[in-house]
């Protein structure tokens, strides 16, 4: 991204709460695909099944991807995430192709980095950023998975780097404008992630924001790991973010109360994408834009985010509704040592 594209990015920061887009997968499950959509042209001959990888259908389906990132610009949203949030090698070993993961993110970034750009060229004085997403992975470097057994772990934090350092420069490769290491459940694997995105900028010379957007899983008010929502801040300060802030597992209710302790403490800009609420027994979300909605109204009333979207289960109209709203309110104020960032050019 240009220098002028970035200084486009924060003045309008400084103006307005922007948007970000919602689920991919809720937007997935409404085609009727099958297991050829998944293989076309690509992996015809693999030998495992991959129907539900979807990051896949960056590749095989790129028609789709296209479009859903469409349907949520069309709505007013500023941000599009790439369809990448299982594209290390470490998440797609579970289907033997650990070798189509630089494929995976380039494709999913250029799927993105397509739409954005067209509906920029339609709205200018709106432009559209592309996120690159780095995905938790399906392993923890902080926790055992066996309770007889402490000590043991099924990766380790070197595994972690490489794995996000390789989704990370394809991303780069594939035209993104910003990286979000999401659904985070366990902070050393988020530092992990930073690392690998602070080493591939020194390494490339570029200057890439890096948000991150932890998950609180339960009504504990912890990550997975054991942290609040300020230890988590604390544990990711050094990173040099352009924000931090959480997503998934829980709806705006139950989510606001660690917002607002990131809100408190956080001296970069704060994000949150909630749930649709929560699923019902089918796993199935139920909640209703306009229910949504207002669900969300403190979070942006009480000035306490500068980004707001949609997770699991939130569709097109769930963002037109958050769109609608963020327009009504102030975004919250960058703090002085976010604008002595600035401008010092880090």
């Amino acid at each position: 991204m240009t220098q002028s594209k970035y200084e486009q990015l924060y003045k309008t920061l400084r103006e307005r709460i922007m948007v970000l887009d919602g689920a991919m997968g809720t937007s997935i499950q409404q085609y009727d695909l099958d297991e050829d959509d998944f293989r076309k042209g690509h992996f015809d001959d693999h030998p495992s099944p991959l129907k539900g990888n979807n990051d896949l259908l960056s590749i095989t389906r790129p028609d789709i991807i296209e479009e859903i990132h469409d349907s949520f610009f069309e709505i007013g949203a500023d941000f599009a995430c790439t369809n990448a949030f299982s594209g290390t090698t470490i998440a797609q070993a579970d289907y033997n192709l650990e070798h189509a993961v630089y494929q995976i993110n380039y494709e999913a970034a250029q799927c993105a980095r397509r739409s954005a750009d067209k509906w920029t060229a339609k709205t200018p004085e709106q432009p559209r950023y592309v996120v690159g997403c780095l995905g938790p992975t399906n392993r923890t470097a902080s926790i055992s998975p066996d309770v007889n057994d402490p000590g043991m772990r099924l990766v380790t934090f070197d595994d972690l780097v490489k794995a996000y350092k390789d989704a990370a420069e394809a991303l780069v490769d594939g035209g993104i404008d910003i990286i979000m290491v999401e659904t985070v459940f366990d902070t050393l694997n988020a530092k992990a992630a930073v690392f690998a995105c602070l080493e591939m900028k020194r390494e490339r010379n570029i200057e890439m924001p890096v948000m991150v957007s932890g998950t609180i899983t339960d009504a504990s008010g912890r990550t997975l790991s054991g942290q609040t929502a300020e230890a988590f801040w604390v544990s990711l300060m050094h990173g040099n973010l352009f924000s931090i802030g959480l997503n998934c597992a829980l709806g705006a209710d139950d989510m606001l109360p660690h917002i607002k302790l990131l809100d408190k403490n956080a001296t970069c800009m704060i994000s949150a994408h909630p749930n649709a609420g929560l699923p019902n027994e089918f796993g199935e979300y139920d909640q209703t834009a306009e229910q949504m909605a207002e669900q969300v109204r403190p979070f942006l009333s009480e000035g306490h985010v500068n980004i707001i979207g949609g997770c699991c289960g939130t569709t097109p109209a769930h963002i037109a509704a958050l769109k609608k709203l963020a327009d009504e309110y102030k975004p919250r104020p960058f703090t002085e040592a976010f604008e002595q960032k600035l401008q010092g050019g880090k």
